[in-house]
């Protein structure tokens, strides 16, 4: 995620911040917004517009689709089409377009897949979920009956009369790709609104990218997948989806161990060898179905089935991080990000080097993670509040900036700490593009950022004392700040934070990498 300023700043650090553009000609026509809690997680949105107003109408419209087609798919809201369905036995039941259209793709990727992606998937998911809540694996008669329910046959559909006929009482739940289902027709709906010309639509990782837009986006390292990581891959894509699955967000601590949330229906067991799979295709619910696939098949049968469907580009990312890429990924693939490009033809001005003091180097071994989890405001749906998170050192110098988040250059003052300093702000002037970041899906408003202890110039600093500085600041909302002090000399350190109107939890830890 992390292509970087002069100064190092990265772009996922700046995290979606800036008005996104797809054109550095006419910046002012690209509009960008944020939200938590969409569909279970975040969500962004970039639209190419005739006028502010436009763009908003455009937002409006994907919001009202994807709220619409919610309540007809999601397994986690009892009163949903779907979940109402479920409540029926043998009965030949008459259901939507849509309800219809993905019970019926699921048997096809169930066919193509030869099993391994499967609705009734989610009965060893609630094994897994309840023996880890309990501490312990579950037992082998427990996954041997939730593996028997699987092979079950859940409903069968009549197309012509349009029902559905639920038959199994196994739990089922349409993951895997509705939401990259229900992001395509946000998408068709923010153009349709009327003065959008291209529409970026980023939830939780996957990207729907729609128009007259070629949108840049970097690819999170599964193995390091704080925000301000440096990206594995950097693409350029362009009427596409972009779906990202992978293991490393998601999932059970049981003992010492972390089991993925992926499972095998054909084996009961979660998936490790593929940690991260990341699909381009066309339409989004193939990219979708495909790259939590390609977690459960080997490498081999991902690459055999790839080769039946043209258009399908993939990039694996096996546990040992040796990558496995198609043919065509590298007609995506570009040496930087735009953003980066846009740094390069402007970069911004270093900042004269802090003094330091003599003794050792900081111990390349050790990091500060920070653990951000912004509040939900009354469970629903918000936008993002404004985010900067960075380093000062003993004489309130700003060493690095860990994160930058915010809409529109115009409420940079709003995060007044930050904002005070002219080295802070020089880094943001004249950038208005930013690259879309693809991932595993991420809890909706939890975030990690981390410092390897260098500092904007990308030069180590010394060990010692250093305030962590993180600020939260909401449009019409509340005004927080986090300032504190920590020793940063080897010795391993936890600090939890108090929550506040902004943010439900933050803690900063420093430790070994990788630990």
């Amino acid at each position: 995620m992390k292509t970087v300023y002069s100064l190092a700043l990265s772009a996922t650090l700046i995290s979606t911040a800036f008005a996104a553009s797809g054109s550095l000609a006419n910046p002012a026509r690209q509009y960008t917004w944020q939200h938590e809690n969409v569909l279970g997680t975040s969500f962004e949105i970039k639209l190419t517009a005739a006028s502010e107003a436009a763009a908003r109408q455009g937002e409006a419209a994907a919001l009202e689709e994807i709220d619409r087609q919610a309540k007809i798919l999601s397994a986690y809201d009892p009163a949903s089409e779907f979940s109402r369905w479920t409540r029926t036995r043998n009965q030949a039941v008459k259901v939507s377009p849509e309800l219809l259209e993905v019970l019926g793709l699921f048997d096809q990727w169930r066919s193509r897949t030869n099993g391994a992606l499967d609705a009734s998937a989610e009965a060893i998911g609630r094994v897994w979920k309840t023996a880890g809540a309990a501490g312990r694996v579950p037992t082998s008669a427990e996954l041997d009956a939730a593996m028997e329910a699987v092979k079950r046959t859940h409903w069968s559909l009549d197309r012509a009369a349009g029902t559905a006929t639920h038959l199994s009482d196994t739990p089922l739940a349409l993951n895997s790709f509705a939401k990259s289902y229900i992001m395509g027709h946000a998408a068709d709906a923010a153009l349709a609104a009327g003065g959008v010309t291209a529409v970026v639509l980023n939830i939780g990782g996957d990207l729907v990218i729609r128009g007259a837009r070629a949108e840049p986006v970097d690819l999170a390292d599964p193995i390091n997948d704080s925000e301000n990581t440096v990206p594995i891959a950097h693409l350029l894509v362009r009427d596409r989806a972009v779906a990202t699955s992978g293991n490393y967000r998601r999932g059970v601590q049981i003992g010492d161990r972390f089991y993925s949330h992926i499972v095998d229906p054909r084996t009961g067991q979660p998936v490790d060898h593929v940690i991260s799979s990341t699909v381009i295709a066309a339409d989004p619910s193939t990219a979708g179905a495909l790259a939590t696939a390609f977690s459960v098949l080997t490498v081999d049968e991902s690459r055999r089935l790839a080769a039946t469907l043209p258009g399908v580009e993939y990039l694996l990312i096996e546990r040992n991080g040796h990558q496995v890429a198609s043919a065509g990924w590298t007609h995506f693939e570009a040496p930087q990000s735009r953003l980066g490009a846009a740094f390069a033809a402007k970069p911004a001005p270093a900042p004269a080097p802090a003094p330091q003091a003599a003794g050792a180097a900081w111990d390349p071994t050790m990091e500060l993670t920070i653990h951000l989890e912004l509040a939900r405001l009354d469970g629903m749906r918000a936008r993002r509040p404004y985010v900067a998170a960075w380093i000062e050192d003993k004489d309130k110098f700003p060493l690095k900036t860990l994160a930058l988040w915010f809409d529109k250059t115009r409420w940079l003052p709003e995060l007044r700490a930050w904002n005070r300093d002219e080295r802070m702000r020089a880094m943001a002037e004249g950038s208005d593009i930013t690259a879309s970041v693809a991932s595993a899906t991420r809890p909706p408003g939890k975030y990690t950022l981390k410092w390897d202890g260098k500092d904007n110039a990308g030069k180590p600093v010394k060990p010692g004392k250093y305030t962590v500085c993180i600020e939260v600041t909401r449009e019409h909302g509340s005004y927080q700040v986090y300032r504190q002090e920590m020793d940063f000399t080897g010795k391993p350190a936890q600090i939890t934070l108090a929550p506040n109107q902004e943010v439900a939890e933050a803690a900063l830890e420093y430790a070994k990498k990788g630990h």
